[in-house]
């Protein structure tokens, strides 16, 4: 059990000693980033919604022509 208790111990010491090493961003580098990932997920949603939009359209109309 030792060993088992030596290995985890070993574990969380280490993930602490790489977290010191991450360089963070600054609040207003966040703010930045979280702005620029908003604006792509807003883009994509219109995107895939004017493509599911265009879809349905295509489909209804090829299931209504009188062939």
């Amino acid at each position: 059990m030792s060993l088992k208790d030596n290995i985890i111990t070993r574990y969380v010491k280490d993930s602490f000693q790489e977290l010191e090493k991450v360089t963070w961003p600054t609040k207003n580098q966040a703010v930045k980033l979280t702005a620029i990932v908003f604006v792509f997920v807003l883009i994509t949603a219109v995107f895939l919604a004017f493509a599911d939009f265009a879809f349905n359209w295509i489909y209804t109309y090829i299931l209504t022509l009188n062939v």
